[in-house]
């Protein structure tokens, strides 16, 4: 069956002028509704107004101009039911063969600071879900469009197709409109949960980005949903893994921390060495000091455009991605010499949707659902407002415990980590006791052949016991910065006096489990 009525109602009015353009070239008339068909009819498009079709004008402010039995009998009556036809035809209803409706921005809307409870609720879309879904409920007869960027396919199909669309296109049209309205509800009723402080449910619906090969094992199966692509763009290499994926999330997280140039080096989503220079090559020789063993089949991210030189450097180990905001051609070009390695350009920060991604973990029976841990150094009073001890630390001991609690967060508990002002000199990550990651990173700096003597300890909690404090003290630590909150605090703080350590309680925890 041709299209030959459409009915266009669009928030999102990018390309719509020139897709109804089209349409009307077709052959096809266009009703519209409010600011939709006050921009063709500027443009000089033919369109009739919806009000004029249904012969009932539009009320309360646009709040009801398309709940009409017109225009819900005109997109659900059964085409080639005579039952359905006969009455129609007695209702004086017409057939709509497209709809073309996207609708009104609630995520965007609640995304900005300050938006009010009314604001929100008048950005809830009540008619343009009702169309889409009927429309897409009778998907044998009619076409559907929900996303601007599949204009042009819609158009190349009409024409290909005598005036019509393929029912293979109008299937998979009204999955992808099932899937918005989904989402949209789902982004509704997480808002008003959280902002009436009454949560009762918690939905969420992605569209599928990839299917995967597996997941953390080959026997595992899995996909990839969501907008990962609005974040990475892969250059070059081998298809993602499950555990790629875990990484790269992982990398631009902790990335996103440093202002200034610098490059970590990550493995199993744990940094395993970062370092910060203006000289990318020397921000490397930093971070790969801290660690030349767990780096093998590991993760390297920077947060400059990648520089031949540092390609020079990286080239000599075996790493699984390598990310950065952009490659210099020449450290592309050499890159690109192994075929299997992954070069990712990293298209956004993190850090434009701290409030707006969520944590998100399977249990059994359910969900865990947290907001991101988005506190860092910058969202702290001045650290010597923060000083337990005697000595308060050096302006030295300062840039370090900022380097060292940069970190820190991004390490998984039980985690310590022993920094210098512009490095990290021992990492010890998920030991079941505080004490043995201390123990741990104290190893793996001496492993390293890197010296502790004047350098900070950071901890994500607090030490339960002193031991911890004193065996970083031991191996040269001079402060310490921690959270703080145990019950001995005050142990704690006579042993870091007692060794003249300098300790600054933070009271932000960065457990990460």
């Amino acid at each position: 069956m041709k299209i030959l009525r459409a009915l266009i109602s669009v928030s999102d009015k990018t390309g719509v002028v020139e897709f109804a353009r089209e349409l009307t070239q077709l052959g096809v008339e266009v009703i519209s509704t409010g600011g939709t068909a006050t921009l063709l009819k500027k443009e000089n498009v033919p369109v009739k107004e919806i009000s004029e079709f249904t012969g009932f004008p539009e009320i309360f402010d646009g709040r009801v101009k398309t709940l009409h039995p017109k225009v819900h009998g005109g997109l659900l009556f059964v085409r080639d039911d005579a039952g359905h036809q006969a009455q129609a035809k007695k209702q004086g209803i017409e057939p709509i063969d497209l709809v073309v409706v996207n609708l009104y921005p609630f995520e965007q809307t609640v995304a900005k600071s300050g938006t009010t409870l009314e604001e929100a609720i008048e950005q809830i879309d009540i008619g343009g879900p009702s169309m889409l879904r009927s429309a897409a409920k009778n998907y044998r007869s009619v076409t559907v469009v929900v996303d601007p960027a599949d204009y042009a396919d819609v158009l190349e199909n009409i024409r290909a197709n005598d005036g019509a669309t393929t029912l293979k296109m109008r299937e998979r049209f009204a999955i992808k409109v099932f899937v918005t309205t989904s989402k949209y509800d789902g982004a509704i009723a997480n808002y008003l949960n959280n902002e009436k402080e009454t949560t009762c449910a918690f939905s969420t619906c992605l569209p599928l980005a990839a299917q995967l090969r597996y997941g953390e094992n080959p026997h595992q199966h899995a996909a990839l949903y969501g907008g990962f692509d609005d974040y990475f763009q892969k250059l070059h290499g081998k298809e993602l893994s499950y555990n790629n994926i875990l990484d790269i999330s992982a990398a631009a997280e902790l990335i996103d921390e440093f202002t200034e140039p610098t490059v970590a080096i990550l493995k199993h989503t744990n940094p395993c060495g970062v370092g910060s220079d203006p000289d990318l090559a020397l921000a490397w020789d930093k971070a790969f000091a801290t660690d030349k063993q767990a780096p093998f089949g590991g993760i390297i991210i920077c947060n400059r455009p990648l520089t031949e030189a540092l390609a020079r450097e990286i080239s000599g180990i075996f790493s699984e991605v390598i990310i950065a905001p952009d490659f210099e051609a020449e450290a592309r070009a050499l890159l690109q010499k192994k075929k299997n390695l992954r070069l990712i350009r990293k298209l956004a920060s993190a850090k434009k949707d701290d409030h707006a991604l969520l944590n998100i973990r399977s249990v059994l029976g359910g969900l865990l659902v947290q907001d991101r841990d988005v506190k860092n150094p910058d969202d702290l009073d001045k650290l010597e407002t923060k000083v337990k001890t005697q000595r308060p630390p050096t302006q030295e001991e300062m840039r370090a415990m900022a380097f060292g609690w940069k970190v820190v967060k991004h390490v998984k508990s039980n985690a310590i980590v022993f920094a210098a002002k512009d490095r990290t000199l021992g990492i010890g990550a998920g030991q079941m006791s505080r004490v043995d990651s201390v123990r741990l990173a104290i190893w793996k700096a001496k492993d390293a052949g890197l010296d502790l003597a004047g350098s900070v300890v950071a901890s994500d909690a607090f030490f339960p016991f002193a031991d911890g404090l004193i065996h970083s003290a031991e191996a040269g630590a001079t402060a310490a910065i921690t959270p703080g909150g145990s019950q001995r605090d005050e142990e704690v703080i006579a042993a870091a006096d007692e060794r003249k350590v300098a300790m600054v309680f933070t009271g932000v925890r960065h457990f990460k489990h």
